[in-house]
């Protein structure tokens, strides 16, 4: 089974301190660390998983500046077999929908039986894989938390719905889905693993090799534009617990029982 993941470098909010400019045009980035998005961590693994019990290959995918290529090498080293990077100015600032149509015009490039994205990444808006299926005209599923081979042309599948219940499905290959945390535990990532693959060769692809105008994508394409960033405001009677998490967690324990919510 040829399989295509689609992957994104974000902000690793687990080690940044994540700010807002003063202007409000964007968060602080100078420092920050980034790593690979959690929801395409775990798409990866699945298709890794996959792939090793029914065979054929990994393909991982991004579009990026060209440290962006970071985030392929890291999945690469946990498996992968192959690793592409979109890059290209004009791709800058490309709203959900440009992202999408990136993503196609590589996927058409090749022959896949199954894509993968995370379920969400940075911006939240989850948007670039229901997009994608939209634009190839081909089955989709969001949510998904299972994964299994019925055989060459379906999966039998299971997704996350309201309430903590499992909708379970069949869906014909090739298809799209989303992939939710928590479907499988990414395996760890060695230094033996990335210095395996730190001297492979990853194409880059711009907007002439996908055969996309310039005014299809990046900022001029984009029908949906950022405005503002900012903090909300602290409405009254909110408080911001400080401290270690230690601390924090006993702060919160007690104003739940000072506020009946715990006995």
């Amino acid at each position: 089974m040829e399989i295509l993941v689609c992957v994104k470098r974000v902000p690793d909010t687990a080690e940044n301190e994540i700010e807002v400019k003063g202007d409000g045009t964007d968060i602080e980035r100078d420092d920050l660390v980034y790593s690979v998005n959690e929801w395409d961590n775990y798409a990866v693994e699945e298709a890794i998983q996959i792939r090793d019990k029914v065979g054929g290959s990994v393909t991982v995918v991004t579009v990026g500046d060209e440290e962006s290529e970071e985030v392929l090498r890291r999945e690469m080293a946990m498996g992968a077999d192959n690793g592409i990077l979109l890059s290209d100015d004009a791709f800058e600032n490309s709203d959900g929908k440009g992202v999408a149509a990136i993503l196609k015009a590589e996927i058409e490039k090749g022959k896949y039986d199954l894509i993968l994205t995370g379920a969400q990444a940075d911006d939240g808006a989850g948007q670039v894989g229901g997009m994608l299926a939209a634009m190839m005209d081909l089955p989709y599923a969001s949510l998904v938390n299972l994964i299994d081979v019925v055989d060459d042309s379906t999966l039998k599948i299971g997704r996350e719905i309201e309430g903590g219940n499992q909708e379970m499905s069949e869906i014909g290959l090739p298809c799209v889905l989303s992939i939710q945390t928590g479907i499988n535990e990414p395996r760890y990532v060695g230094i033996r693993g990335i210095r395996k693959v730190a001297s492979v060769d990853i194409p880059v692809h711009g907007v002439a090799d996908l055969g996309l105008p310039a005014d299809a994508v990046g900022e001029t394409g984009a029908k949906v534009k950022r405005m503002d960033y900012f903090v909300p405001e602290m409405g009254d009677g909110a408080e911001i617990l400080e401290g270690s998490t230690e601390e924090i967690i006993d702060k919160l324990i007690e104003h739940l029982k000072a506020k009946g919510g715990l006995k």
